[in-house]
């Protein structure tokens, strides 16, 4: 097929979309089926509407071939437990006895039974349910959901393409069951996967689809040569099946790597590839493997994850040279649109000037459909769109929005002293253990406290209008002396003010620092039913005034206990914002880490001396390729030091992180140089206790003891046994007691119980240690 052939054939599509709907649909429907008040029916009949919608907004847009499949009531990697019969046992008779009930048991669990363990879909901030497979795993193939989502879509006349996840992926992200060895390879299983996988297929090749999709972005990742053989012999085996569709599949958040001449030699018809940040080096190995003879290309052009507008020249030039590389090229963003809002012209608060810089999923499905357009038609085509996407592209670079003199001058000036405390953790413990008179195995919590309906009412009546400012912060106060009164009545050691007045951990400090732009209905799928509005960073950074002293220091006014000020870290800051593209991730980390140093130095003068910055992301935002750790984490840990090094030595520095994989980390946490650490274990079984041990973390530490995405409440035994797991790895002087993470999400009753068996479990534990003299 000739280069100008292959244009002509050229289409658009998408791998994915934002499943929520305009104003959270699915939330409410799912979180009101929970709560009793949705029935099955309904809660179907919402996500039914959903689908439908967004097949039609794309189709709208000119997406010639819309996904379908990547729908889900939670999340899409425990879609696929379901899919291929791996529900475990724990969960089986629930599943069995109402499937969406046992379902969402396992994202969620019950009183009596745990849920799946949950962590971070590669380096995204989506969670997603963690398979537990072992050698005893019998998978069954229910391509139920698949086939009527297919058939939903393929009934509005629209050209559908099933999206499944890869089955090599699939392994690579689950973990052995509990109670199988540490050591099983979930991969071992992929003979026995495979003809399930082809079972599905088949399925969906009868129910009327031409082209599947199997994701396999653990492929971008470094992969051993059994790990690349194993992809090999998956593709050699689907690829062979007789009874199948045509096969594309797709790779994402990367440069595919060794893993490309794998692909480009597999029997399959069509490769997906990023284009994006570093995905842009999928051009070059393209190129030396010789294209993609006799194969369809889907160019991921379009930036899948953040939400600036493409620079369709740039594009273009791109898709130009792919031209020559496949038989036939098609347009796509680099990944799922899951990853961003869904429609920027609902922004009505936002600065046009900054506004015509943005795309969300809509725009971005429009821009995708435009390249296809100008590739199959040539730039004449689209000649008004060049036009006006340069124009914005020149306004974004020349606007004195994105540029600060002053704060490019601070960061200019930093030193290394800047980003060292004054005295090492070993003597600095001395004088905060002698400061604070906390007990052994000194309890707390992570930060948040439940945000009641009567919080977010009120927040929104101050936005409305409805109540002043000074009738807002009473209701603030109110809450805190209820929060303050809980702790100290319970035995908590450590207090926190509960952050009522504080709408999520990073947007509430971007509506406080100077860069920031917060949007009202961007709202992105963090995990089940919890969606997060990560803000804009579009300029400098900086602080113009405190943020969280005067609500700290209130909370401390109402207690002789010390109560924790808590920030959220300059990395977790640039993570879960869409940050901007235009200078290194580093630069804008330190001026991050500069304005949140002078709130820490705010609170310590106010009389705060525990002080936590959070930093949840650190693991998340680690890249993919290991070449690329070091640079990633030099400028991380440093931009932790320089928020939290200028306190003085009694002054105790806490940092927080939860569902990630933290034994990949555990060198760069002990380079944050954070006296203590709090981290989800709770679901993990303890497991990070033992990578800290094993790494010799010499500084104070908290593994969680209470799963606080579960609305199951541990009993206090439950509690005392983690804690009794946890002292195998951590010393008792240097073990502290909490949660996994925040409790925003969570209702009063049973934060209370919770907390209480918590404190109970902490005080057995002393008893123990005191009766034997330890």
């Amino acid at each position: 097929m000739t280069a100008q052939s292959a244009a002509a054939a050229a289409r658009a599509t998408v791998y994915g979309y934002p499943r929520q709907g305009q104003n959270r649909e699915l939330k409410k429907a799912v979180e009101g089926y929970w709560k009793g008040r949705v029935d099955a029916d309904a809660l179907r009949g919402t996500a039914a509407e959903l689908r439908r919608s967004n097949w039609r907004q794309l189709a709208d847009a000119g997406i010639h071939e819309v996904p379908s499949g990547d729908f889900s009531y939670y999340d899409h990697v425990l879609d696929t437990s379901v899919m291929v019969g791996a529900v475990p046992a724990r969960h089986r008779a629930a599943v069995d006895a109402d499937a969406l009930e046992g379902y969402f048991a396992m994202a969620r669990g019950t009183q009596d039974v745990a849920p799946l363990e949950m962590t971070k879909w590669f380096d995204t901030n989506y969670h997603y349910l963690v398979p537990e497979l072992g050698p005893d795993t019998d998978f069954a193939a229910d391509s139920a959901k698949q086939v009527a989502e297919l058939k939903e879509a393929l009934a509005l006349g629209l050209t559908a393409r099933p999206v499944l996840l890869g089955p090599v992926t699939y392994l690579l992200l689950a973990k052995p069951a509990p109670g199988v060895a540490a050591d099983f390879e979930p991969l071992t299983l992929l003979d026995r996967l495979l003809p399930v996988y082809a079972e599905v297929l088949a399925d969906l090749r009868a129910a009327g689809a031409d082209w599947v999709q199997l994701d396999e972005p653990a492929l971008v990742e470094d992969r051993t040569p059994a790990e690349l053989n194993a992809a090999t012999r998956a593709y050699r085996d689907l690829g062979g099946a007789t009874d199948r569709p045509k096969l594309l599949v797709a790779s994402y958040f990367g440069r595919l790597g060794d893993a490309l001449p794998v692909l480009a030699k597999a029997p399959i018809e069509g490769l997906a590839l990023d284009f994006t940040g570093s995905g842009a080096a999928n051009l070059e190995s393209l190129a030396a493997v010789g294209g993609l003879t006799g194969k369809r290309l889907v160019a991921g052009v379009v930036d899948g994850r953040n939400i600036w507008i493409n620079d369709f020249e740039k594009s273009l030039a791109t898709l130009g040279t792919l031209l020559g590389l496949a038989d036939r090229v098609d347009v796509s963003a680099s990944c799922s649109l899951l990853h961003v809002p869904l429609d920027a012209t609902a922004e009505s608060d936002i600065a046009p000037e900054v506004a015509r810089w943005l795309a969300f999923a809509r725009q971005k499905s429009t821009e995708v459909a435009t390249l296809a357009r100008a590739l199959a038609e040539g730039t004449g085509a689209i000649t008004a769109e060049l036009a006006a996407n340069r124009a914005a592209l020149d306004s974004r670079a020349g606007s004195a929005l994105t540029r600060d003199p002053a704060v490019r001058a601070r960061v200019a000036a930093v030193t290394d002293a800047d980003g060292r405390r004054s005295q090492p953790y070993a003597e600095r413990t001395v004088a905060q253990r002698a400061h604070l008179n906390l007990p052994l195995l000194p309890t707390t919590t992570i930060g948040s406290f439940p945000q009641t309906t009567e919080l977010r009412t009120a927040r929104a009546d101050l936005r409305k209008g409805l109540i002043d400012t000074a009738g807002y912060e009473e209701r603030i106060k109110e809450e805190i002396r209820d929060v303050l009164s809980f702790q100290e009545k319970t035995g908590i050691d450590v207090l926190v003010h509960g952050e009522p007045e504080r709408n999520d951990m990073v947007q509430y400090f971007a509506e406080q620092l100077t860069g920031y732009v917060a949007t009202r209905h961007g709202w992105v799928q963090s995990y089940g039913t919890r969606y997060v509005r990560p803000p804009v960073l579009a300029g400098d950074i900086s602080r113009p005034e405190p943020m969280t002293v005067r609500w700290t220091s209130y909370a401390q006014s109402l207690t002789d206990r010390p109560v924790k000020g808590m920030l959220t870290g300059p990395v977790t800051m640039l993570a879960w914002s869409f940050v901007r593209d235009d200078q290194p991730l580093g630069d804008t980390a330190r001026q991050v880490a500069l304005a949140l140093r002078d709130e820490v130095d705010d609170l310590e003068a106010a009389g705060t001396s525990v002080i936590q910055v959070d930093e949840p992301a650190l693991r998340e935002t680690l890249p993919l390729r290991s070449t690329d750790h070091a640079d990633y984490l030099a400028w991380a840990t440093e931009s932790f030091r320089l928020t939290t090094a200028g306190v003085r030595p009694e002054t105790q520095i806490h940092t927080h992180m939860c569902y990630a994989e933290f034994g990949d980390i555990v060198q760069a946490i002990d380079d944050l140089d954070a006296d203590v650490i709090s981290l989800e274990a709770a679901r993990s079984h303890m497991q990070v206790a033992g990578e800290l041990a094993a790494h010799g973390y010499p500084r104070e530490a908290g593994p969680g003891v209470y799963d606080i995405h579960s609305p199951r409440i541990p009993s206090a035994e439950e509690a005392t046994a983690l804690l009794r797991k946890g002292l195998e790895a951590i010393p008792a002087d240097r073990l502290w007691v909490n949660p996994d993470c925040g409790l925003k999400t969570r209702g009063w009753p049973e934060t209370r119980a919770s907390l209480e068996n918590l404190v109970t479990a902490a005080r057995e534990i002393r008893a123990e240690l005191a009766a034997d003299g330890s």
